[in-house]
């Protein structure tokens, strides 16, 4: 609960509807309390008094009730009735949903094309009709409100539950013997809860808005009771002469449903584990930069991708995660180099800084460079940057299925990569892209050419992601653990591609894993990476062989050796550092058995030539 509300209060928006809200709630709370005239008592001699005049503070109406009585009497009938049907529409229409998508086939066709049916008829006049067939009054309307919104929640629901409905602890459920009744009210109801609390935060303000619509025409609360619509509808005709009676409760309206919007915005933000970043805009289409200073033009060099100190970080709130922490690295033509470490470490957020990939916001990157054939990128224009991507740098990510669309065949994506940075025909990019397939070893390529994703086994859609890859001849392939989700057969294979395209094309290749042996297989050089700085780098060779930090030689340890006897294997004590709380001097100073009060004090530089090591104290035999 307590982190419930530390996300809730994050935004700001989100407080200040809870506050309006609140505010409201308080005063209709204590209205049975307050001094106030009967809201039905007429007097037709103070007919449409102005505010603030003979002791009215909002003015009478038509009939000469108080104003300010019947707005706060009407305000807590129309809350009542909206969140009443909130509670039935959301009740009745998850427990459809449920049942359709859990139990499947033949009663989720009967019920969910019920549904349909209810949902091709505007929800107004289907409201107006359920009120007419039952007859005016403010239950009734209740009644209707709720009916036409039970097939939003149901279908909300249902395409939740249909998503869990199989999956491994559902089925290890009915195994155990669980009954239908008790699986769905302890393994599927849980999981569908979030989202009708959602739904019912964001729509509550919706059905206040429809019952008042019905009050408005006549067809809710009758004379003389009184809620926010029925008083909007009384002063209609007065709107020129006495605008005050109208402007009154819609300002109610306005409020109420603009504080349950924001407040339910902010609920669905705090519920929702995939929203949780606190960022409420959608992120930019290149990574925010913010630099204190344009690093100098970089001389002469050989490397056709070079990172000089990159620095991003992630901004929420008031917490500040360093995830790159200054990184310098610089890749060769033909070079696969190898970016090793812990998960948490920075590799990633390294790589989709390159082309300014990281999510803005709350992604900044706030100092360096990063050079591709000796020009900068770093705040480069869109225009370039969208020019680049793809065509002279590619990205391998560690899972094809979601990195391919999956309601278009592989062939379709495959021309498109071509024809968004090349003007040619439809039939030569469709040749060129059989041509790929053929490339990447992908048997009877014309034909797999019209298969969708996941008509094909995870080797075959890691190729076609490295086919998309190539698909511009590009200078710089960034592979982001491309062999995670692999069998050990298919990682060979995948590795030995790899490699062959790389010495018959002159791609270089920056190659992200946790795989030592991954490394030793395809890489020339290696940098190993930690809370977001590289602490050891050198050739493949040299690293595998006599690594001189301390952390290197702790990660090397933990590698299983097979066919080598018995081997006790090593684990690291501890956990990383959590990026926004790094301790002072090294990173990896609470977990090294070799750590002096100097390393956690002292700011330690990365130093060497060709072989570079960020420790004061590197291990004997290569220091």
């Amino acid at each position: 609960m307590s982190t419930f509300i530390k996300l809730l209060a994050r935004n700001r928006l989100a407080i200040f509807g809870a506050a309006v809200l609140g505010v409201i709630i308080l005063l209709i709370v204590v209205t049975p309390l307050l001094p106030l005239p009967d809201p039905d008592a007429t007097a037709t001699a103070d007919r449409f008094k102005r505010p603030f005049s003979d002791g009215f503070i909002l003015g009478t109406d038509h009939l000469g009730r108080d104003l300010l009585s019947r707005l706060l009497w009407g305000t807590q009938l129309s809350l009542a009735v909206g969140l009443a049907a909130a509670l039935i529409a959301g009740t009745v229409g998850a427990a459809i949903g449920i049942v359709a998508g859990y139990f499947g086939g033949r009663i989720d066709n009967v019920i969910m094309r019920a549904i349909d049916m209810l949902m091709a008829f505007p929800y107004i006049l289907l409201a107006l009709a359920i009120v007419a067939a039952l007859g005016p009054g403010l239950l009734n309307a209740l009644y209707a409100v709720a009916a036409v919104n039970i097939p939003f929640f149901a279908r909300n629901v249902r395409g939740v539950t249909v998503s869990i409905a199989h999956k491994e602890f559902v089925d290890a459920a009915r195994l155990s013997g669980m009954g239908h009744i008790r699986i769905l009210t302890t393994e599927i109801l849980p999981n569908v809860l979030p989202v009708v609390i959602i739904a019912m935060s964001t729509t509550i303000g919706w059905m206040i808005l429809e019952t008042a619509g019905l009050s408005f025409l006549g067809l809710g609360s009758q004379p003389p009771q009184a809620d926010l619509g029925s008083m909007l509808g009384e002063a209609r005709a007065a709107l020129i002469t006495a605008p005050h009676t109208s402007i009154v409760p819609g300002m109610m309206i306005l409020l109420i449903v603009m504080s349950v919007n924001l407040l339910g915005d902010g609920v669905r933000d705090a519920l929702d584990p995939r929203l949780r970043s606190g960022a409420l805009s959608r992120p930019m289409a290149a990574t925010l930069v913010r630099r204190d200073e344009t690093p100098p033009e970089e001389a002469e060099t050989e490397a056709v991708l070079s990172l000089e100190n990159l620095q991003t970080r992630f901004e929420v709130g008031s917490r500040i995660y360093r995830a790159v922490g200054g990184v310098s690295l610089a890749i060769n033509p033909g070079e696969c180099v190898g970016l090793i470490g812990e998960s948490g470490s920075g590799k990633s957020v390294t790589a989709l800084s390159v082309m300014g990939l990281v999510a803005s916001p709350p992604g900044i990157i706030t100092g360096g460079a990063v050079r591709l054939n000796g020009q900068d990128l770093i705040g480069a224009p869109y225009r370039r940057l969208r020019a680049l991507r793809g065509d002279r740098v590619a990205y391998i990510f560690q899972d094809p299925l979601s990195t391919l669309h999956p309601l278009y065949r592989v062939g379709d994506q495959l021309t498109e990569a071509i024809r968004v940075h090349h003007r040619i025909s439809r039939d030569a990019a469709h040749e060129r892209a059989v041509k790929l397939l053929e490339d990447v070893r992908i048997p009877n390529a014309r034909a797999r050419i019209r298969s969708y994703p996941h008509e094909l086994s995870g080797g075959m859609r890691q190729r076609v992601a490295i086919a998309m890859a190539l698909a511009n001849e590009p200078e710089v392939i960034i592979a982001d653990e491309p062999t995670t989700a692999l069998d050990v057969t298919v990682q060979a294979q995948i590795l030995k591609l790899l490699d062959d395209l790389r010495r018959d094309r002159g791609v270089s290749i920056l190659f992200i894993t946790h795989d030592f042996g991954v490394v030793g297989q395809l890489c020339d050089r290696v940098a190993v990476m930690y809370a977001g700085r590289i602490v050891e780098e050198g050739t493949t060779a040299e690293v595998l062989d006599a690594p001189a930090h301390p952390y290197t030689k702790r990660l090397i340890a933990c590698v299983p050796e097979l066919g080598a006897g018995r081997r006790e294997l090593h684990a690291i004590p501890g956990l990383p550092p959590a990026v926004d709380q790094l301790p002072h001097g090294c990173a990896f100073a609470p977990r090294c058995h070799k750590a002096t009060g100097l390393c956690a004090t002292s700011e330690i530089e990365l130093t060497g030539t060709g072989r570079k090591v960020r420790c004061i104290l590197p291990e004997e035999d290569v220091a």
